[in-house]
């Protein structure tokens, strides 16, 4: 592996490599450190279980060598049974002990041959000085009598006794001897694993001071470099090159940064120019929105001198028709009476298309500010301004309207047109019933008037709304046709859109929407606003 290729490494991969051989080596360390602790813990169990009880049980049997001479000269001395029971609980004591020391010497399934070997001298000399001295003497003792007993005490001497006690002594030293191996070992392990700690904390630190050199060379610094460099393209140095000397991901992201800028450069004139023309449609709007001020201030002093100048002649006019037409009245001929009479309508309506074109022009611009408005106590409200209106039979139901954001006398002026229209245009010999409801879709509130008159033509749908429309003569239907557009302007000074539903079997069905948020415009018109059915 060439060092070209090492540094074409991603720096992912060389990060994993490096875990990769800090994990090996501490593996590595690990199971060594395993072995050496089970060692340590096996030597520990050899001290702790074995050579220890071992050396307790042949300092034990040393006491009972002792109690079993001491029973033997107190019987030769008394020649009383009695005095011999040390040294046959101290025979017992010795074979229990050795078997002790037998089976704690071959438990691990390997024997100590040392120990081994002491214990056959051990049993070996206990068994000549039995046969020596100790039985011979017992039945001398027993068969002429304790003076008999001591002379063959006083003769027979010390020298057997001695050898097993030196049996003895040399035994616990061959157990001393394993137990001191045992914790020697013990303390050589415990060392092997305090270096394998110490050399695991040096492979961990110097694995992490590796790493964080990686990471300094490879992303600190240059993403340093590469966020200074971009800042100054930032300053407007569109013609700066980037460029990184990181990990090959920071340089595909160099390149591809550069690239942007370079793509940035390319079009900057073409925003240079955009924005040029910008300027220039700025400033026709500039243009326009003065003219669309001067025709505002035109429209409002229309509408001053449509709501003072035009209106005083005009009720002048209509006053002096109706005093002719009061006084002169049947003392004319039929003609002068029926001219009479249209100058009072024609007036009337005169006054009435005035009002209604004032009131038209006022929406959106007096205003008073949007409120919280109850749809239930606005119907309320309109259901008294219309009593008498349908007739007695007439009637208008509304269950669970909401409370919605605007203004309160439009809106009331809005549900005061939708149903006067239903009642206005009912069918012949049916009683008019109104229903109003109301239904929460996404952000708006989709209101719908719907009644069993006398409908609309689908062919009608895009005139209903149009200002001075009518759809049927004068003679038949009062009114001046602006009543929809009415309700039109307030639904759009809402933020709501409105259209007539054909999918009714009779009568007219009419939706409108209000937003949750008062003012903020909503969707563009799903297709049932545009003659389908909602």
């Amino acid at each position: 592996m060439t060092l070209l290729s090492v540094r074409t490494w991603t720096l992912r991969r060389r990060v994993v490599a490096l875990c990769l051989a800090v994990g090996l080596m501490l593996t590595v360390l690990g199971v060594f450190a395993a072995i050496t602790a089970a060692s340590s813990n096996e030597q520990i169990d050899v001290i702790l279980n074995t050579t220890t009880p071992m050396r307790a049980a042949g300092e034990r049997l040393s006491t009972a060598a002792v109690d079993q001479e001491t029973g033997v000269r107190g019987f030769a001395i008394s020649g009383n049974e009695g005095n011999l029971r040390p040294y046959t609980d101290g025979l017992a004591a010795q074979e229990r002990l050795l078997s002790e020391i037998e089976k704690f010497n071959e438990e691990d399934g390997t024997a100590d041959p040392r120990i081994s070997a002491g214990l056959a001298l051990v049993r070996q000399r206990a068994g000549l000085w039995r046969a020596a001295v100790a039985d011979p003497l017992i039945n001398t003792v027993r068969a002429q009598g304790p003076e008999a007993g001591q002379a063959l005490v006083d003769a027979a001497g010390t020298r057997e006794f001695d050898a097993l006690r030196a049996s003895i002594s040399d035994l616990q030293a061959e157990i001393l001897i394993v137990r001191q191996k045992s914790a020697d070992d013990a303390k050589r392990t415990g060392s092997v694993l305090v270096g394998l700690e110490v050399f695991a904390a040096v492979v961990v630190i110097l694995a992490g001071a590796a790493l964080l050199l990686l990471l300094d060379r490879l992303v600190t610094r240059p993403v340093t470099d590469l966020a200074e460099q971009v800042r100054e393209v930032a300053r407007g140095d569109y013609d700066r090159a980037i460029t990184s000397e990181g990990s090959p991901e920071l340089r595909t992201l160099a390149a591809d940064v550069d690239g942007m800028r370079r793509q940035i450069s390319a079009e900057l004139s073409e925003v240079r120019e955009a924005r040029r023309q910008i300027e220039w449609v700025n400033e026709q709007l500039k243009v326009q929105a003065e003219e669309l001020t001067r025709s505002n201030r035109d429209l409002e002093q229309f509408a001053y001198v449509a709501s003072h100048d035009l209106q005083e002649p005009l009720r002048k006019v209509a006053s002096f028709c109706q005093l002719l037409q009061r006084r002169y009245a049947g003392k004319l001929d039929e003609r002068a009476d029926q001219y009479i009479g249209f100058a009072v309508d024609g007036a009337q309506r005169m006054q009435q298309l005035i009002n209604d074109l004032l009131a038209f022009s006022r929406i959106g611009r007096l205003t008073a500010g949007f409120t919280d408005v109850d749809l239930d106590r606005v119907l309320t409200e309109v259901r008294s301004q219309l009593e008498g209106r349908g007739g007695a039979d007439a009637e208008i139901v509304w269950a669970g309207l909401p409370t919605v954001e605007g203004e309160e006398p439009l809106l009331t002026t809005l549900f005061v047109n939708l149903i006067g229209n239903s009642l206005k245009f009912r069918r012949p010999g049916v009683p008019p019933v109104v229903t109003v409801s109301a239904e929460l879709q996404e952000q708006e509130w989709r209101i719908n008037v719907r009644d069993n008159g006398i409908g609309i033509e689908a062919e009608f749908a895009d005139k209903v709304f149009v200002i001075f429309q009518r759809l049927h003569a004068r003679d038949a239907y009062e009114g001046t046709g602006i009543g929809l557009a009415i309700v039109k302007k307030i639904v759009e000074y809402h933020g709501g859109r409105i259209w007539l539903d054909h999918d009714v079997a009779e009568g007219a069905s009419i939706y409108f929407t209000l937003p949750l948020l008062a003012g903020v415009p909503v969707r563009e018109p799903q297709e049932a606003a545009k003659g389908g059915s909602s």
